[in-house]
């Protein structure tokens, strides 16, 4: 039943992304580039309530004076949360990331941790940024569900959850592991052109006449 669903989900929602050209989130941007684990933990961790551009060009900047959780460490922390600065929460997001270097360097050799357990012990690591470094880092099946996934699933009627916390829960029950890993980046993109989550273009969606636009105007 569900296997069905999610397949014309995907197909619609990706051929309206490409037919208008809009991009993928900042993080697989920047993940596409060598999919290092580092630099995608990093990128999740500044994208938190940041908008993409800031988070590409703070990114960027960042690993050019950090290209490995050791330089991270070494930076001074007036200096790292400058060149992060303006991610949201830019001077907590610089001591965590800082924190996050040290407990790698000491506990992991180094090496960016590639299971759930382990990446969620992390200061400031949430189920989305495990996800995702899980995701693109190691290709491993785990689903990331941020607000964009977990909004547009219930506007649809999938799921009825409360928070993306649910949502995770709810989905591994019914989504085919074929979607675990690019759901997260096809919704994510959809969310913020097309179905936003303050005046969707529901009259420009493909999928509007299937959707229960649930919480929305029915008027729109």
């Amino acid at each position: 039943m569900y296997d069905n669903i999610f397949d014309e989900i995907f197909v619609t929602f990706s051929r309206e992304l490409e037919r208008r050209g809009i991009a993928l989130p900042s993080v697989s941007e920047i993940a596409g580039e060598d999919n290092d684990p580092y630099r995608i933990l990093v990128s999740t961790i500044l994208s938190l309530r940041t908008k993409d551009k800031v988070t590409i060009e703070r990114s960027k900047a960042l690993f050019e004076k950090a290209k490995n959780v050791y330089e991270l460490y070494a930076m001074d922390s007036t200096e790292l949360a400058e060149t992060i600065k303006p991610s949201a929460f830019y001077k907590r997001k610089a001591e965590n990331l800082k924190e996050i270097a040290k407990i790698i360097i000491e506990k992991y050799d180094g090496k960016i941790p590639s299971t759930m357990e382990d990446l969620l012990s992390l200061p400031g690591v949430g189920m989305k940024t495990a996800s995702l470094t899980l995701n693109l880092g190691f290709n491993e099946l785990a689903i990331c569900v941020d607000c964009h996934v977990h909004q547009i699933l219930n506007r649809i009627g999938i799921i009825s959850t409360k928070n993306p916390d649910e949502s995770e829960k709810e989905l591994r029950k019914i989504l085919p592991k074929k979607y675990w890993i690019p759901l997260n980046e096809v919704l994510v993109s959809y969310g913020q052109g097309i179905c936003k989550s303050v005046s969707p273009l529901c009259s420009e969606c493909p999928y509007e006449k299937k959707c229960k636009k649930i919480g929305v105007d029915k008027h729109r």
